[in-house]
């Protein structure tokens, strides 16, 4: 169905992501590696992850009126 020599050759490749998980498909780019994927992306899970960097979530919320402060 392909002209022969214009389309890119297609192999198997292992897409690795940071938690471990390992999806093989056929790419032209071959193996290699993702942060986020579906088994661990908050969306496909269920489950929020927040990286908090220097307060700036706190911050955030505080400044929008998300949560009150905190009284000891």
């Amino acid at each position: 169905m392909s002209k022969p020599g214009i389309h890119p050759s297609y192999t198997m490749a292992k897409i690795t992501c940071a938690c471990g998980h390992v999806h093989e498909t056929a790419s032209t780019r071959g193996s290699f590696s993702v942060e986020i994927c579906s088994a661990c992306h908050p969306f496909y899970t269920g489950k929020q992850k927040l990286v908090d960097t220097a307060g700036r979530i706190d911050r955030f919320q505080r400044k929008y009126g998300r949560i009150t402060a905190k009284t000891e």
